[in-house]
């Protein structure tokens, strides 16, 4: 065989055997390609998916914070719940008490009106006809049937709380004393409840009330400045200052 005949088979050869190859190389080409784009695509889904779980991380943590909140604040609830049962047993006690404390009560107040009245009637007469028509008025609550217990026991404590008040300050009014079958008309001044002293008009007639013998007895002499000084104090007159007063010794109780 020709030289060029062989030439010419062997190139024909490699034509028929380049075409396949070519082929082959560009599917791989295309392929090559194609999983380039798959992957560009899988990385950015990818980077989504991390986007997404990053905003889902922070919101977890956001609802984990408002979790912890509501569980305190819950708690809180609770424990104002509980002290709300506390105070609710603690009513439902005291409104089962209140028959009880109602039906102690009345006794009690009955005793302290009685008590007050007998006090204006033992005490040193001053101001007889207010504290006696004061002892009235507390006769009258006990039986006042639109006053509540509440309402009458607060009167009482009150008018007790006056006379207290009584005992503490000197006072000084015109007033009228019995003298034999006449009167005598001068000022009174009270001494607390330590005493009760007369005085006329010129000083002539200085006498003391006497508890025991319930009447009034002359008093010594000797004790006129200070009854006038007194005096002036009680009208506001002069300056507080000390003063002497006849005050009965103590006597033991029988």
């Amino acid at each position: 065989m020709k030289r060029s005949a062989i030439l010419g088979s062997a190139a024909a050869a490699l034509a028929v055997l380049s075409a396949p190859a070519e082929a082959q190389f560009r599917s791989a080409l295309d392929e090559s390609k194609a999983t380039a784009n798959e992957t560009a695509a899988s990385q950015q889904r990818i980077d989504q998916l991390d986007d997404q779980t990053a905003r889902l991380l922070n919101d977890y943590r956001a609802n984990l914070k408002q979790l912890e909140a509501a569980r305190r604040y819950n708690a809180s609830l609770n424990r104002n719940v509980e002290a709300q049962e506390r105070q609710k047993t603690r009513l439902r006690d005291d409104i089962e008490n209140v028959e009880g404390l109602q039906r102690a009560m009345q006794p009690l107040m009955e005793d302290m009106v009685t008590r007050f009245g007998e006090l204006v009637n033992a005490d040193l007469p001053f101001e007889i006809v207010d504290r006696s028509q004061r002892a009235t008025r507390l006769e009258g609550v006990l039986s006042n049937p639109e006053m509540s217990a509440a309402q009458r026991y607060r009167l009482i404590v009150e008018a007790y709380q006056i006379e207290l008040e009584k005992g503490r300050t000197i006072g000084s009014k015109e007033c009228t004393i019995a003298n034999g079958e006449g009167e005598l008309v001068g000022e009174c001044l009270q001494i607390g409840r330590i005493a009760l002293i007369f005085k006329n008009a010129d000083d002539s007639v200085l006498r003391i009330w006497d508890t025991a013998q319930g009447d009034w007895t002359n008093l010594n002499r000797s004790y006129l400045q200070d009854v006038k000084y007194a005096i002036r104090m009680a009208n506001e007159q002069t300056a507080p200052n000390v003063f002497f007063a006849p005050v009965k010794p103590p006597v033991q109780a029988q």
